[in-house]
């Protein structure tokens, strides 16, 4: 056999490979609105840059004639390559192929580009299409499944791991992507679920649709379980590439610092125009953050979840930064189980690769109510704390208006850590609310009163005065400084400049035991 030959059988066998499952399960794939796992692949990375591994692997179940069955790629295509020049690896499973289920060797090459990822120090993207386990390979496939979860914890804090469900994912399989760092989701074409809607019924008689179920909008409203919804595939992969830009490829680097025109030393008098004064009138607390960050571009995370808490990714001085903000607009800014979970995860996140926190506050304090204490609101809001406190990160709090109780403290005080506590004067930090205040402390000056409305007004006013302002709380050096609203951008870009350098140890221990 002569060179060309083996040169001709060589592309022969890589047309075949890349043929996948064939035309007519591709064109099916098409018309569900679904890319191919390779031209996901394609479209997400910088052209001319994917470096296919394991092409050739295949699969060596005998039983329930899978002797017979060919299954080109292994029903999943994993390599590496460039987004916006910095490496990648990345594996998308092909539906195409028998159903892109997970067997054997199917999780053999997912298992190499982990660790390839982690050798590498490089961002790890996993695509999910697939029916789940391959169910005539048994407990290999079983196998399969424990290997990449064990990887993916060994690779948690190390790697961002990003998984992107573009199809069903089912079973044991949603467990990887729940393991990873964020979740990307496309609706009415992804779903995730553990027991599917036929077993559900069958088991308690419950009738849901696969959408209802796990897709994204259920997902990334209810659950919490995804991070970012997607209209389409297209408009998914992009937000991943963006989401990217502001992380960095491990847990050794720092994130990139991107160019920026934005003046730092921007001043901004329209924030005392988002802002009321009276601390019980609403504002979206997003216009407050666009209008401090670089050019008002935010990346927010579980926009829909939680919706007390922002969380989000933004930059300052072209500098990467995690914002973690109440939202005075939603339930008046409380925390509650969902806001604790949501935010501290974030908080651990942002830790972990090197990203410095800001902390936006007007929190009233914890939802009162026996759905909270009943859920566990004590131990979810412990959650925030050990979160905040075991952070070594730069630490940035502002107190824009309402600061009182645990809640002050939930929020990163200075006593959690915060390098930086800046407050505006309307702030009001305190145990609590002056209106809550005055009707403990001056009760009975309020009963003995000939008009005890006029009476209460006054004595809320004496408390606001002597306690509930920044003031007090500088007085003691809880708060470092107290500044004009329309400076709030040059304070934070000064802040976040000088502690870039900082370096904070903790105690040597094998790891934290964070109330779960």
């Amino acid at each position: 056999m002569t060179m060309e030959e083996k040169i001709a059988e060589l592309r022969s066998m890589q047309e075949k490979v890349k043929e996948g499952g064939g035309q007519k399960k591709i064109e099916k794939q098409h018309s569900q609105g679904k890319m191919t796992a390779r031209e996901r692949i394609e479209k997400f990375l910088d052209p001319g840059t994917f470096t296919e591994l394991d092409m050739f692997v295949t699969h060596r179940a005998t039983n329930f004639g899978m002797d017979k069955v060919e299954a080109p790629g292994e029903g999943v295509i994993t390599g590496y390559g460039t987004v916006y020049g910095r490496l990648v690896y990345i594996y998308a499973q092909d539906f195409t192929v028998v159903g892109g289920s997970l067997g054997e060797m199917h999780a053999k090459k997912i298992c190499k580009v982990m660790d390839m990822a982690m050798k590498m120090g490089a961002p790890c993207i996993g695509i999910n299409d697939s029916g789940g386990a391959r169910i005539q390979e048994g407990v290999d496939a079983l196998s399969g499944y424990g290997q990449i979860f064990y990887r993916n914890t060994l690779a948690s804090g190390v790697i961002p791991q990003i998984a992107v469900i573009m199809g069903p994912c089912a079973g044991g399989a949603v467990y990887s992507p729940a393991l990873m760092d964020f979740v990307f989701m496309v609706e009415k074409t992804s779903q995730m679920f553990i027991t599917g809607p036929q077993v559900i019924k069958t088991v308690t008689g419950e009738e849901v649709s696969p959408e209802q179920l796990g897709g994204a909008v259920t997902h990334n409203r209810k659950s919490g379980v995804a991070h970012f919804a997607a209209k389409t595939e297209e408009e998914c992969l992009e937000k991943i590439k963006e989401l990217l830009t502001y992380l960095p490829s491990n847990n050794m680097e720092e994130a990139p610092i991107k160019e920026t025109e934005d003046d730092p030393g921007r001043a901004e008098e329209k924030l005392m125009d988002i802002v009321p004064v009276d601390p019980n009138k609403p504002y979206d607390i997003r216009d407050v953050i666009k209008t401090v960050v670089d050019n008002g571009q935010i990346l927010e995370v579980q926009k829909l979840y939680a919706q007390n808490i922002v969380i989000c990714f933004a930059r300052l001085k072209g500098r990467s930064i995690g914002i973690i903000a109440n939202q005075p607009r939603i339930m008046a800014g409380c925390l509650d189980i969902n806001a604790s979970d949501k935010a501290a995860r974030f908080i651990r996140f942002c830790n972990a690769f090197n990203i410095p926190i800001i902390n936006f506050v007007d929190v009233p304090g914890f939802l009162p109510g026996t759905d909270q204490e009943y859920g566990g609101i004590i131990r979810h809001g412990a959650k925030m704390l050990h979160a905040y406190a075991e952070a070594t990160v730069p630490k940035i709090t502002l107190v824009i208006r309402k600061a009182y109780g645990g809640a002050y403290l939930a929020m990163c005080s200075r006593d959690l850590g915060a390098d930086q506590v800046i407050a505006w004067p309307c702030a009001e930090i305190a145990v609590m609310g002056p209106e809550g205040a005055a009707n403990i402390i001056f009760r009975k000056d309020i009963e003995e009163a000939d008009d005890p409305i006029e009476k209460r007004t006054e004595k809320i006013e004496e408390y606001r005065t002597k306690f509930s302002n920044p003031f007090i709380a500088a007085q003691r050096g809880f708060v470092d400084t107290v500044i004009d609203p329309a400076l709030t951008r040059p304070y934070l870009c000064n802040s976040l400049e000088m502690l870039i350098t900082k370096r904070e140890q903790r105690p040597a221990k094998k790891h934290n035991n964070i109330p779960l």
